[in-house]
């Protein structure tokens, strides 16, 4: 058993798995701020701008409510206007990792072709080559 709880906090413990929760935090909160951004920014202009359309709102019945009785059936509904919503959003998002991954590489480039310093041991056989030419 204590073998096994030894190997859960290697692994628990290493960097990959910190930074994947890390990421997966931050990710559910950037997916809440995106959500608001698409509900209560983009998409009231654009239901406006086709007539004061609330897209949250759009749906078909397919099915009207009735009561049997006390029993009480619920409406049913195809909510094709929050499935616009959530296209929009998926877009959205995944313009933003389309950016962060294009950033990403690029500075990877950068760092690629930057020229590397001589390792210390080349510079002073560099170092002691000169000295034997004077």
């Amino acid at each position: 058993m204590s073998k096994m709880l030894s190997e859960f906090k290697a692994f628990a413990i290493r960097g990959n798995v910190i930074d994947l929760a890390v990421g997966v935090i931050i990710g559910g909160a950037f997916g809440k701020i995106v959500a608001s951004f698409i509900n209560d920014v983009v998409m009231p202009p654009i239901g406006l701008a086709l007539g004061g359309v609330d897209f949250k709102n759009l749906k078909v019945l397919l099915k009207a409510g009735t009561t049997e009785g006390e029993k009480v059936i619920e409406p049913v509904y195809l909510s094709y206007g929050a499935f616009i919503n959530t296209v929009v959003e998926f877009v959205i998002v995944a313009f933003v990792i389309f950016l962060a991954v294009k950033t990403i590489n690029a500075m990877k480039k950068k760092e690629e072709a930057a020229p590397k310093p001589p390792a210390a041991d080349i510079q002073l056989l560099t170092e002691i080559r000169d000295l034997l030419k004077k």
